[in-house]
């Protein structure tokens, strides 16, 4: 993110009718992480709604969230997975209204260690958790889950069968690479999520943060090369000697904002241990070298 980033620019809190069936309301938590901040969408038009990604538990988000939906029901409340600029709204939503939680499996980990992005909701606790394929419906509208394991392993996106949009949470953005931060994420599980939105026909991405991508297939093969990119790096670096990953973060992102190394960082030794793994790297109290 540009250090001269101004969130007032962005309309925090009003409902914007994105397509018949989408409204967009914006979060006020904008960060080096979550860009201008979470967004959560509202699916329907008719008797119900369902609420994607309600975001931060933030008094005034809830509220906007509210008037987005009107006098309409709030049948679902859904969520892409359980990092804390994501779900926690869930809980205080559910009840004030009475609607169920519905879409990914909880996940709390008992030690997140160095993070680059929000940890864990411990609040999360869904009525019902949605396996890859299953279907949720409402007046309407249709919502079929999608697992998408990488960037958390209960990544879930949720596609609207009515209308060809996805809903990708941090899993494809256009303003930035997702972050892969193990032990839970993990590069392979992420490559072939992403491999696996390629080979689908969604119309139109709606992500958690940024705009929405209006040629879903070409980024995503776009974020496959640049992933496939960042590993030639590690690999050439680790050819001409071993190296620590601070090391590695300093060659290989010129110019990088601060704030974002240890993102960076997080995400060179996803790529590490997916070498590892597949017996390419090893290493040795912090310092990674080629294993053959």
């Amino acid at each position: 993110m540009n250090a001269d980033f101004d969130p007032s620019k962005f309309p925090t809190g009003l409902a914007e009718q994105l397509e018949p069936l989408v409204v967009r309301v914006l979060a006020g938590n904008p960060s080096p992480y979550t860009y201008t901040g979470t967004q959560t969408y509202v699916v329907g038009n008719k008797s119900d709604r369902a609420v994607i990604d309600p975001g931060p538990a933030i008094d005034d988000h809830i509220d906007a969230i509210m008037a987005a939906v009107g006098d309409a029901r709030i049948s679902a409340i859904m969520c892409t997975h359980t990092h804390r600029d994501h779900s926690p709204a869930a809980k205080p939503l559910a009840a004030h209204t009475g609607a169920p939680i519905i879409g990914c499996a909880p996940l709390v980990l008992d030690d997140d260690g160095p993070r680059a992005d929000e940890s864990f909701d411990k609040t999360y606790n869904p009525d019902r958790v949605l396996v890859d394929g299953e279907a949720l419906s409402g007046d309407g509208w249709t919502i079929e889950a999608v697992a998408t394991p990488g960037h958390t392993s209960n990544h879930l996106c949720l596609a609207v069968q009515e209308s060809g949009a996805l809903f990708t949470g941090d899993h494809v953005m256009a303003w930035s690479t997702s972050v892969i931060v193990p032990p839970d994420g993990d590069m392979a599980d992420y490559m072939a999520s992403l491999q696996k939105l390629y080979e689908r026909d969604d119309k139109v991405y709606y992500p958690a943060h940024g705009k929405k991508v209006d040629k879903p297939r070409q980024l995503v093969r776009g974020m496959m090369g640049h992933r496939k990119q960042r590993e030639r790096q590690i690999l050439k670096i680790l050819e001409n000697g071993p190296s620590a990953i601070p090391d590695m973060v300093t060659q290989m992102y010129k110019g990088l904002d601060p704030r974002l190394k240890g993102a960076a960082g997080q995400s060179v030794r996803a790529h590490l241990i997916d070498l590892q793994n597949r017996q390419i790297a090893a290493v040795d109290d912090d310092i990674w070298k080629m294993s053959r």
